[in-house]
């Protein structure tokens, strides 16, 4: 992969799966901004990357706007960006419910996909298009027993992604999301132990399948990663059109 003149942007950037798609994106050729809540560990990153350090509130919209704006201001264009940041709930969200945790996941996890999209899409427009990845989990794919509201904000996440990504298309701009299964990384941390020798993902299996869907993914595709198994598009089973046999809507109900 050939980034040489590109600039990406990556959310949740110090560390995990963040800070090992930087690792990625400067050794393809990138420049990179890497946002995050963490100062310090952004900067560590950033500084070991060459690239800019900018804290960011990832649920804040004008946050989300303003670390675009540092992008083009520094490096002159935005081609890339990874909306990365999230978070577990820490609840069920069936029999209890923290209503301030409740409004955390939703917003680290699904408002930062949606205020990130909207404040790239000028810069990518800019820059003559792009390409936007998300990740999700494969917890956007199948229920997550015991975690309602994570999985509940993936879904949206792939959901979104499915949509935006055919709406963009036609500008140059493709949306992806990318869905791992467990990683070893610091989300995981408090609970680690619990996965005993459980085959888990390493942040960087994760950072190279997003090279793979940069180089490869098509717009509202999102790509299931597991140990051991190769990357690729999830196949969505077609939803019946509400006209029966025959040719379905324009909508897309094949796809659905």
């Amino acid at each position: 992969m050939d980034l040489s003149g590109k600039v990406a942007l990556v959310t949740g950037g110090a560390s995990g799966i963040g800070a090992a798609a930087v690792d990625r994106l400067v050794a393809a050729g990138a420049q990179v901004v890497v946002v995050d809540r963490d100062a310090d560990g952004a900067a560590a990153v950033a500084e070991r990357a060459g690239g800019l350090a900018h804290t960011a509130d990832v649920t804040d919209p004008a946050a989300m706007a303003a670390a675009v704006a540092a992008a083009e201001e520094r490096f002159g264009r935005l081609d890339i960006v990874l909306l990365n940041a999230g978070v577990t709930a820490g609840q069920s969200g069936v029999t209890d419910l923290d209503l301030d945790g409740y409004r955390r996941i939703l917003g680290v996890n699904l408002d930062h996909v949606v205020f990130g999209l909207n404040a790239a899409v000028p810069a990518l427009r800019r820059a003559g298009g792009g390409h936007v990845v998300a990740t999700a989990s494969l917890a956007g794919l199948i229920g997550l027993p015991g975690d309602a509201l994570y999985t509940a904000t993936k879904h949206a996440v792939v959901g979104y992604v499915r949509a935006a990504g055919p709406a963009l298309a036609g500008e140059g701009i493709r949306v992806t999301a990318v869905c791992p299964g467990f990683a070893d990384t610091p989300l995981i941390g408090n609970v680690r132990a619990q996965f005993g020798d459980f085959p888990l993902l390493g942040a960087d299996d994760v950072a190279a399948a997003v090279e793979q869907i940069l180089e490869r993914g098509e717009p509202g595709e999102c790509w299931y990663v597991q140990p051991g198994r190769e990357p690729a598009p999830y196949g969505f089973r077609g939803v019946p059109s509400p006209r029966g046999a025959g040719t379905p809507p324009e909508v897309g109900w094949q796809d659905a």
